[in-house]
């Protein structure tokens, strides 16, 4: 079993596309995406048809749970940037309509992926103990630690802090996918293909451009 995992999407669909042609190259079996789907970025609608059409395993991120909870009509802009993030936040909820925006703020947030071999996968936007708080390459040992919680995994793998990286500490791989949309390089995409055997998993990171 082959795993595309994404995350922080943020509605960019020509970066997705380019990600999942990079990994056709590989070939995969399930896209798995943590969360941070469709906002703010230009495409929100196509991001999410996308992923329905290949039936993704979909955790909840922090835009995702926003737009689901969060009325744009009832707030006030303090700035013009704000002014701009709340005119968008409009404009998504009306291009993805209540139906998709419920199903947002439906989604889980931590999935559970039992593999071949016997371990398991666990998939989160942040950290298993705090899915908003995001594990970060240039944590301590200690740190990771703290934020792994009680959730039996072998393999974590996540998003949140756009930056991807791929580490073991106290036997959990750790397996952070950056971002689709919003990779501080600007104009690439971020991701990973997590292949699963009977005997255990490797891991390939993923980067693609339009």
């Amino acid at each position: 079993m082959r795993f595309l995992c994404v995350s922080d999407i943020h509605g960019h669909a020509g970066l997705l596309e380019a990600l999942i042609r990079e990994a056709d190259n590989y070939g995969w079996d399930q896209l798995v995406a943590c969360g941070d789907l469709c906002f703010p970025g230009p495409a929100p609608l196509a991001v999410w048809k996308i992923l329905v059409e290949n039936r993704a395993v979909c955790v909840q991120g922090l835009g995702d749970r926003a737009l689901a909870q969060v009325d744009p009509s009832k707030l006030a802009a303090a700035s013009p940037g704000e002014r701009a993030r709340i005119e968008r936040l409009k404009q998504v909820h009306a291009e993805l309509g209540e139906l998709i925006i419920a199903r947002l703020g439906k989604l889980p947030q931590m999935a559970s992926l039992p593999l071949e071999s016997g371990h398991n996968l666990l998939v989160v936007h942040g950290s298993p103990a705090d899915p908003s708080e995001p594990l970060t390459f240039d944590m301590s040992d200690d740190e990771i630690i703290a934020l792994l919680g009680d959730e039996p995994a072998d393999i974590v793998v996540c998003g949140g802090s756009h930056v991807p990286f791929e580490r073991e500490v106290a036997d959990v791989r750790i397996v952070n996918v950056g971002s689709v949309g919003e990779a501080p390089e600007g104009g690439v995409a971020h991701g990973a293909i997590i292949l699963s055997s009977q005997t255990g998993f490797a891991v390939r990171m993923l980067t693609a451009t339009p």
